[in-house]
């Protein structure tokens, strides 16, 4: 069956608060099998964004939730476990399959910041994420299949 073709939503955060709400109210329309792509610059909140999304489907405001930057992906059991991927620092793409990407595709939802690193082994249907400077704030970009994006669509 073919997919239908992504769209695109934008959304501007203001500031730090504002990317932790909007990680607070998506984190519970994610699914098992989601991959999310956190793509953008250093320092344009991606990381904020997937600590905020672990500690809320975690339902723990205070976890402490470690960059993968070095270990390249944690790991968070609940009831559908999430997966922090950073390939910042991976080698070459097909690592990826020594990472574990496929298990976790599988089991829980999996977020990776610099899905560029991965290019060619990530799942084509992935939800993407592309923050960006805008002002004093980040414009956020969102886009994949459109039946996902439409259920993503109350966190907007």
């Amino acid at each position: 069956m073919m997919q239908a073709p992504a769209k695109q939503q934008s959304l501007f955060l203001a500031n730090e608060d504002a990317t932790i709400a909007f990680a607070a109210k998506i984190a519970p329309l994610l699914k098992s099998g989601d991959c999310v792509l956190l793509s953008g610059d250093l320092g344009m909140g991606k990381s904020t964004f997937a600590r905020a999304v672990i500690r809320a489907r975690l339902d723990d405001p205070e976890m402490e939730v470690p960059s993968p930057t070095f270990t390249l992906v944690q790991v968070y059991e609940a009831e559908t476990p999430v997966f922090h991927f950073d390939l910042y620092r991976l080698g070459d793409s097909s690592e990826l399959v020594e990472l574990g990407l496929d298990e976790a595709l599988d089991e829980g939802i999996s977020l990776i910041e610099w899905p560029e690193q991965g290019e060619g082994f990530l799942p084509s249907n992935a939800i993407l994420l592309s923050f960006r400077e805008e002002g004093e704030g980040r414009r956020l970009s969102l886009d994949g299949p459109q039946d996902r994006i439409k259920e993503l669509q109350p966190a907007l």
